[in-house]
């Protein structure tokens, strides 16, 4: 009895490896004789098999099936996640932010993800609340006065924190890790715009600053992994059990929350004792003015300081590096740095008449943007524009990386480093679609900061070419990572020179 019983399990086990090994899932699926392109799946697991394998490279191998599928459209099957659509195709963007904007939220599912981090903040929340904040930061965008403070807040990072430390490297022939740099750079410079504080990243060795910026980067880590995670069910187990990469992330979660409520704190008690001095032109003042509960402002500062900090000195890292590889679009932006009769001044109309810059900063953002992925979980059954149907509750992901390498959208020169192709015959800039270009979003969600961050990335990179030469240490390709934001993996290494002719007196 008790043999019989035990060949009937293993015969049963071996059945069903064979049917795993032998019986893959044909890659399509059919719909009124529309094909879907799905990877290589098995029954029950779906693609789980070729998803861990590809855990580490997960863009890449999404960007190949897009590129291989007609429809630049693919469907992703796998054991303990919702059925995903990623989709590479302009017009399935355009009507996921745009035309049917409503029945593509963020959804519960990504908040469950980001919530723990972002809370309620702008970027996670959706309905009335983001409405509200959407409705108070787009006002505080248009405002002249933050357009001041941006300005200020720059010359005065730049000129007091940012250029005597890579003169310092350029006078030692030291070796600097340039992203790490530029990120510090951002993290203060959007702290006193958002916050009215200076946590002096950049400059100083205060213990407490680098723990806050480690806490900042290890929470946007984790939780990003939770989103590529082969299955959910391990992060949310760790999470209820406060283990692991899950107990570390609260911990991390709470040094971020703790400093953010202590300056929430001094704040409102600055205004309460009317002390003027950092108590009114900065974006959490106006938050509180608002009458926002102390929670939402936390947040909604907290997403800011992502955005603000993250993705410019992701973009800017990728620029300055793929600067380096093309010496001869490295000339012409040194030209248009050097064209002002007066080296020493960046004024904000100087600084949006920089074409070039700007067209150089897209190029490289469309090979490398700050945003890899972005995600919305289906309200109701739809179907995309290229025919594939949607189902309630399924996660639906458009990938500006893939789209980037989409041959279909960019030529097949997609691969080259080409800033020219950003302007039209007559030499103007070009009006290129934000469904095609979907690095800023597009539509009801677009990214309010954009003109800002590019007058912040345009100040940064004249006032650097202006004085210094970067040269990077090594040679080889570097590796984007994915996580909230992309960044470079092992740093960007340069060393600095003093450029010839520069006045700096």
């Amino acid at each position: 009895m008790f043999l019989s019983l035990s060949f009937i399990i293993i015969f049963g086990l071996l059945c069903f490896f064979f049917l795993l090994m032998f019986s893959r899932v044909f890659h399509t699926e059919h719909h009124k004789k529309l094909i879907v392109y799905t990877p290589p799946s098995y029954p029950i697991i779906g693609c789980l098999l070729s998803f861990y394998k590809n855990r580490y490279c997960l863009l890449d191998w999404y960007t190949k099936l897009l590129a291989s599928s007609p429809t630049k459209t693919i469907v992703v099957h796998r054991l303990g996640a919702p059925r995903t659509v990623v989709t590479a195709s302009a017009e399935n963007v355009e009507y996921m932010l745009k035309n049917n904007f409503l029945n593509f939220p963020k959804g519960e599912p990504m908040n469950q993800i980001l919530g723990d981090f972002l809370g309620r903040g702008i970027f996670n929340v959706d309905g009335d609340l983001w409405s509200a904040q959407r409705k108070l930061a787009s006002h505080e965008f248009t405002a002249r006065s933050l357009r001041e403070l941006v300005m200020k807040t720059l010359e005065e990072e730049v000129d007091g924190r940012l250029s005597p430390l890579l003169e310092a490297a350029a006078r030692n022939s030291s070796v600097l890790d340039l992203q790490d740099v530029l990120r510090r750079f951002a993290f203060d410079t959007i702290c006193k715009i958002s916050l009215g504080s200076d946590p002096g990243c950049l400059s100083s060795s205060d213990s407490s600053a680098e723990s806050l910026v480690d806490a900042f980067d290890k929470a946007s880590e984790i939780s990003a992994r939770r989103g590529m995670a082969p299955v959910f069910a391990v992060w949310k187990c760790k999470r209820a059990f406060n283990v692991g990469s899950e107990k570390k992330l609260r911990e991390h979660i709470k040094v971020v929350h703790d400093h953010v409520e202590e300056i929430i704190r001094v704040r409102k008690q600055e205004k309460a004792n009317n002390i003027a001095a950092g108590a009114g032109s900065d974006f959490l003042s106006r938050l509180l003015d608002a009458g926002h509960k102390d929670e939402v402002v936390r947040d909604m500062v907290i997403s800011f300081l992502v955005a603000g900090r993250d993705t410019t000195s992701s973009a800017l890292t990728w620029f300055f590096w793929l600067l380096s590889k093309h010496p001869n679009i490295e000339t012409t932006v040194i030209k248009q740095v050097l064209s002002s009769d007066d080296q020493k001044t960046l004024n904000f109309d100087h600084l949006r008449e920089m074409n070039y810059i700007k067209a150089c900063l897209c190029e490289s953002m469309r090979l490398y943007p700050p945003v890899a992925w972005d995600s919305k979980h289906a309200a109701n059954d739809d179907v995309l524009p290229d025919g594939t149907p949607i189902y309630r509750g399924n996660r639906v992901t458009f990938s500006p990386y893939a789209m980037g390498r989409m041959e279909n959208l960019w030529g097949n020169d997609w691969l080259e480093f080409k800033p020219d192709r950003w302007f039209d015959e007559q030499g103007k800039l070009k009006m290129i679609s934000p469904f095609k270009f979907p690095v800023f979003q597009a539509g009801p969600r677009v990214c309010l900061g954009k003109e800002m961050a590019f007058i912040q990335m345009k100040f940064v990179v004249a006032s650097i070419l202006r004085r210094f030469e970067i040269r990077p240490v090594c040679e080889s390709q570097p590796v984007f990572v994915p996580l909230l934001t992309g960044y470079m993996a092992k740093g960007l290494y340069v060393r600095v020179h003093m450029r010839e002719g520069y006045n700096n007196n």
